[in-house]
């Protein structure tokens, strides 16, 4: 007669074997299609890329300083039909944006503070936060030559964007719809008032270096 104990150990090792195959399958009970993630870059040709670190000045604060934005790839793009093209930064990881503007002929990158790596730029209307508002940004690259490569092609956008307008009749539109954002925000003061202000902030910005942040 077969040992009761030899019985359960041998019933106790087929459950653990059946245990172990045992490869259960389940019907998801909603089926979700892939959704498509528009970023409006799909009618746009890349001619810039490279990684930096962007800063805003602060003239509200007090003392103004410069406070940063986040880090990312800066990226200079062109439309593919309409000849614009705009610089466009997204910060790393969560890709949320932190700068985006058109390019137009009346954009300057100033030196920031005599450094060799950072820029200083001004733009009526940058649309990093929906609402289109004037800013003032300084751009840091890793080093001098990168900073150089930025620049170069900036300048390069700067005057293709203005031969484009001049051959569409439309040399000033772009500064135009610019200005036209400025009024609306600034009803309370005059055009002199606002360009001396602007001058004004620019200079300090320059003062102030982005290399020690």
């Amino acid at each position: 007669m077969a040992d009761p104990k030899d019985q359960e150990d041998h019933d106790a090792s087929t459950d653990n074997v059946d245990d172990s195959n045992h490869d259960p399958h389940f019907e998801p009970i909603v089926s979700l299609p892939e959704q498509e993630v528009k970023t409006l870059e799909e009618d746009e040709e890349e001619l810039f890329k490279m990684r930096a670190k962007l800063y805003r000045f602060a003239s509200e604060n007090d003392p103004p300083e410069w406070k940063e934005r986040g880090t990312g790839d800066v990226k200079l793009l062109k439309h593919k039909e309409k000849g614009t093209i705009r610089l466009l930064m997204r910060r790393d990881r969560t890709l949320k944006i932190c700068a985006n503007h058109h390019i137009i002929p009346m954009m300057e990158l100033k030196p920031n503070a005599g450094s060799d790596r950072a820029w200083v730029w001004n733009t009526l209307a940058d649309f990093a936060d929906e609402c289109p508002k004037p800013e003032l940004l300084a751009i840091r690259f890793l080093n001098a030559e990168n900073a150089q490569k930025f620049k170069v092609k900036f300048d390069e956008c700067k005057e293709e964007v203005r031969k484009c307008q001049e051959g569409t009749g439309n040399t000033d539109s772009a500064n135009k719809v610019a200005e036209k954002l400025e009024e609306l925000s600034v009803k309370d003061k005059t055009s002199e008032e606002k360009k001396e202000e602007e001058k004004k902030e620019i200079q300090q910005g320059e003062g102030y270096s982005v290399d020690a942040l």
